[in-house]
């Protein structure tokens, strides 16, 4: 790291500033290797320095060539020769540590060869250029992208714009990251010679922006150990604690999880699968919070055993086994295999107790999951390596880089400003818990826990979720603010309406930066009230300005639409009255009138029955309608009631649908194209934007109502039509 690297002849930090540039010649690359050459190492023969990065890399990758690891450390220990570390050590060491850490997460070797030349450019007289001459573009890209982000404060100071250019700049490589966080993390063990608040500073930084960067890109390792060195500096009483609990539990002879370990082992083996099983020790902050949500702790809460395979069938068999032969905690069950987290992470998590009480985590896997979760995007290697199918013709291919880090790319490009894409950077970072929710095409989404079924419309559809205007969740209808929970089932719902805008109110119960950004941008860009455009309503356009009446009503209160009322049939009771309806019933009571109850709204071909009431009136049910059972819990003989000739009837229908502009003349209009006539309508005030709308309608015929419905219910937005159940309201 540039800030640690000093000259004993000028105990001033080695900045790279202008002046000092100036005031040396520029280096050539090859004196220096000479030079180097001149040292303890023959030409042919990897320095001893380096051994152990060696020995490292060739366990990940045997057939590794290492002379750029060769040239790039001569390079490295002759640029930096001089220059000491505040701990004291030759400044070397620092790229020498960073190199190890990847070595042993398994990078491949560009990513090493940058590693050791990381602070060159930074700290030292040889430019970029030289770099790339020497050892290619790529290596020259990835120490560029590294000596950028030593440039930034990643601090609450940080100049947003800044800090965008840089993140965005590294963002298409992940192994810049990569190098940044090793880097770090030997930092961050080294940090102990800095003054406390200095410290402090760069713990809290590590802690807001470094660790969850690591969570992620999937790197476990590197923020486990990072999240147990800002946690012994930021809470050292805490973690003082927490150390004397690990000793003590370690002091005991009795350690349930190695029981538990040799138990599993005998099950497996018995089984017949081959397996590995580990006992898996928490690390500090993991048993500082197991502390705190359960109080006292026991010797299994201590770790977790790990159960390594080699097929992923294996893993399924595995958890049979456990299940079959111990008692599983089923509340404990996850599945990441089937549903890998945003950061690459497959595994089985389970929990299995023994007769005593004492419960085992247990986490399966294959080994090449393991290693993964271990090194997250190091694990995979070189991901713009073009495939022997598939020739990039020397262009940079596309990464297969975690969802998050596609995420972060797509937030720069749709921020409407700096200052928004720094804020939803922040809130996402802050955020450690993610939920999946399945498609109803059967994909899956990764959402952050909280998220709201606005944030997986604009996870799945991008800025056409603008268009939504609802949701089925685990097949039932949904608002847009409902929370999802891990594992739910989201179909939405989207409509024609290419103008769709989204509400000011998603803006309330959007979660994910995407769908704020998205949502935000869209507003924006929305004319200002009073605005005119082609295409407005004129004076006596009946279709725009029944609408326009109405929907402004609707804010304001229930809204009435009544229609021209076509002549009524010669048979029935007043269309009037309240409850009448024209179609022609048959009641087998001489001199008694009839009349259609407005509950359930019968109209032929229904099964009906009959009350007599006061007056002499009968009044017609459908046989299913609740106001059946309610007549005979009281007593009430049932008149026989059957339809006559006459097919015309009245009937009341209830509309539910989601808010969008246009609803109502799109419904009114596919009603008069089904030849029914409105003789009233009522829309209620919107509720979470969802509208109900009441109509009672005039039918030339009974037998269109099934086609009338299903016209109703094809309109955009409407997703639900049904007859009336309650007493329809007088108009």
């Amino acid at each position: 790291m540039s800030a640690e690297a000093t000259n004993p002849a000028n105990p001033v930090p080695a900045t790279p500033g202008e002046h000092r540039r100036k005031s040396r010649p520029r280096i050539d690359l090859r004196r220096l290797g000479r030079a180097a050459l001149l040292g303890t190492a023959a030409r042919d023969r990897l320095p001893d320095a380096i051994g152990h990065v060696a020995e490292a890399h060739r366990a990940h990758h045997s057939d590794a060539d290492l002379e750029p690891l060769r040239r790039a450390y001569l390079l490295a220990e002759s640029s930096h020769r001089g220059q000491m570390r505040k701990s004291g050590e030759p400044y070397i060491t620092h790229p020498l540590a960073v190199t190890l850490i990847l070595a042993e997460l398994g990078a491949e070797t560009t990513t090493l060869t940058a590693s050791l030349l990381h602070d060159t450019v930074e700290d030292t007289d040889v430019t970029l250029d030289q770099v790339g001459e020497e050892f290619g573009e790529e290596v020259r890209y990835l120490v560029d992208g590294v000596t950028k982000l030593e440039k930034v404060d990643y601090g609450a100071a940080a100049e947003p714009e800044t800090f965008r250019k840089m993140l965005v700049a590294t963002g298409n490589d992940v192994r810049v990251m990569s190098i940044k966080l090793a880097d770090r993390l030997h930092n961050m063990r080294t940090l102990g010679v800095m003054r406390p608040e200095k410290q402090e500073r760069i713990a809290k930084v590590t802690r807001d922006v470094l660790i969850p960067l690591a969570e992620r890109l999937g790197v476990q390792a590197l923020k486990t150990e990072l999240e147990d060195l800002v946690f012994g500096i930021l809470h050292p009483e805490e973690y003082e604690h927490t150390r004397e609990l690990i000793a003590e539990n370690a002091a005991h002879g009795d350690d349930p999880l190695a029981a538990m370990t040799e138990q599993v082992r005998t099950v497996l083996r018995e089984a017949g699968i081959q397996s590995e099983v580990l006992i898996r020790p928490r690390h500090f902050v993991s048993v500082h919070r197991i502390s705190r949500k359960r109080g006292r702790l026991r010797g299994a809460d201590f770790g977790r055993l790990l159960v390594l395979v080699n097929e992923d069938a294996d893993c399924y068999g595995v958890l049979g086994e456990l299940h079959t032969c111990m008692t599983p905690v089923v509340s404990e069950f996850k599945d990441f295999i089937a549903v890998p987290k945003f950061n690459l992470y497959q595994s089985l998590h389970t929990a299995v107790a023994r007769e005593d009480g004492e419960v085992a985590e247990v986490l399966i896997r294959t080994h090449q999951m393991h290693k993964v979760a271990e090194s997250g995007v190091i694990a995979l290697g070189n991901p713009y390596a073009p495939s022997s199918d598939d020739p990039a013709d020397g262009e940079r291919a596309d990464p297969t880089r975690p969802g998050w880090l596609s995420r972060l790319l797509d937030w720069q490009e749709a921020a409407p400003d700096t200052d928004t894409f720094w804020s939803t950077l922040r809130e996402d970072l802050a955020q450690d818990r993610e939920i999946t929710v399945f498609r109803a095409d059967g994909g899956a989404l990764g959402l952050p826990e909280g998220a709201s079924c606005v944030d997986a419309a604009y996870a799945q559809y991008g800025e056409d979720a603008h268009a939504c205007i609802g949701a089925r969740v685990n097949g039932r209808l949904a608002t847009l603010s409902t929370v999802l929970k891990d594992g739910d089932t989201v179909q939405l719902l989207m409509g024609q309406d290419p103008a769709s805008e989204p509400s000011e109110e998603w803006l309330e119960h959007a979660y994910t930066p995407v769908a704020r950004i998205a949502i935000q941008r869209r507003l924006a860009a929305r004319p200002a009230l009073g605005d005119t455009t082609d295409g407005a309503s004129e004076p006596g356009d009946a279709r725009h300005g029944a609408e326009d009446s109405t929907v402004g009503a609707t804010v304001r209160g229930t809204a009435h639409l009544t229609a021209t009322r076509p002549p009524a049939p010669p048979a029935g009771p007043s269309p009037d009255a309240p409850g009448a309806r024209t179609a022609n019933a048959v009641v087998d009571l001489p001199g008694a009138s009839v009349r259609m109850a407005g509950c359930c709204t019968p109209v032929p071909p229904d099964e009906v029955t009959g009350f007599a009431v006061r007056g002499g009136v009968v009044t017609v049910h459908r046989i299913e309608c609740a106001g059946v059972a309610r007549m005979k819990s009281a007593g009430r003989a049932e008149v026989g009631v059957r339809w006559g000739d006459t097919t015309h009837c009245r009937v009341t229908l209830v509309a539910e649908s989601f808010v969008r502009p246009h609803l109502l003349a799109d419904l009114t209009e596919a009603i008069a194209l089904e030849g029914a006539g409105i003789v009233s309508a009522t829309v209620e005030p919107p509720s979470q934007q969802r509208v109900r709308h009441t109509y009672t309608l005039q039918l030339p015929d009974a037998a269109h109502l099934p086609a009338l419905m299903r016209a109703m219910r094809n309109v955009p937005g409407v997703f639900d039509v049904s007859r009336a159940q309650h007493p329809a309201a007088a108009h």
